[in-house]
């Protein structure tokens, strides 16, 4: 199911706007960088996923969302993120404007601080994220239309106060169930969960290790993952067994189903797929063999 208006009842109106209702991710959706084919996204439709998250969204005129969008007829897009040091917040709401005039039903704007590791002008983070809310709210982009990426509890309230869902990346279930006690039972609760399909734990590993690597050299993950009880030992060294195993599902389809449907019964919307897989090799299998063992009821 891709993002749409729930519920029977009309929408509010105040005044001459009318306020949308509460959007539906669907249960299971994928995340990808940002340069995402077309017919990829058509296939992800065709297959049931409910919604297409873009990484690393770097266009602050958000042509790739709009490309993607104008190539399906269900599928969900969002943002996973625009980052609020690069992209401005005024330009945004245009880009939003343009969109939402056709695919107001299918598109969340997703948006987050990043980290200070990556831009020089990370500073007083917090403050920012709401300024920047500020101007989106100026700009016309409605609140039932927006994502925040959030990982600690001050950034979590702050998504279910002023967006529809929380976007936390790189965590586990009981990131996802403390999430959930946070926000209460209104807010979405979208977390990404990173896959290889891949039954060799050696081999597994061997796929994954790169991308665990480059996250543990982040600060705000790792201050995240020390909050849910790891330590020294698990960071070093490119990241310990227990680490990896609880942030990257590996095995068949039946165990990595099994590990998705964790982060729903611990109290998420929706979860975001990100197939991890060995260079040069088509991500598409993966995704197909996941719908079939996860119910999507795609073709």
């Amino acid at each position: 199911m891709a993002i749409g208006i729930v519920g029977d009842d009309p929408p509010v109106v105040r005044g001459m706007d009318e306020i949308p209702r509460k959007i539906d991710l669907g249960a299971i959706g994928v995340w990808r960088h940002e340069k995402t084919e077309p017919g990829l996204a058509a296939e992800l439709e065709r297959l049931g996923y409910g919604t297409l998250w873009l990484g690393n969204v770097t266009d602050p005129d958000l042509t790739v969302a709009e490309q993607l969008l104008d190539a399906t007829e269900t599928l969900g897009v969002a943002t996973g993120i625009v980052n609020i040091w690069s992209s401005p917040a005024d330009r945004i709401a245009r880009a939003y404007r343009r969109i939402a005039e056709r695919h107001a039903d299918r598109f969340l704007l997703g948006i987050g601080a990043g980290h200070p590791e990556a831009t020089k002008e990370f500073v007083r983070p917090y403050e920012a994220l709401n300024d920047y809310l500020d101007v989106l709210d100026a700009g016309g982009v409605p609140v039932a239309r927006r994502a925040l990426a959030a990982l600690g509890p001050r950034v979590l309230r702050l998504a279910g106060d002023r967006t529809a869902a929380a976007h936390p990346y790189l965590v586990t279930p009981e990131h996802s169930r403390r999430a959930r006690d946070l926000l209460g039972t209104g807010p979405l609760l979208a977390p990404e969960q990173k896959v290889v399909l891949e039954t060799d734990p050696a081999r597994a590993r061997a796929i994954g290790d790169v991308t665990l690597g480059f996250y543990l050299g982040l600060t705000n993950y790792v201050g995240n993952l020390r909050r849910l009880g790891f330590d020294d030992t698990d960071f070093a060294d490119g990241g310990s067994d227990r680490l990896f195993d609880a942030l990257i599902l590996h095995g068949d389809t039946a165990r990595v189903a099994k590990g998705v449907r964790a982060h729903l019964d611990a109290g998420a919307d929706h979860v975001a797929l990100q197939v991890l897989h060995a260079d040069g090799t088509d991500p598409l299998p993966a995704y197909r063999e996941l719908a079939g063992a996860l119910g999507l009821g795609g073709e």
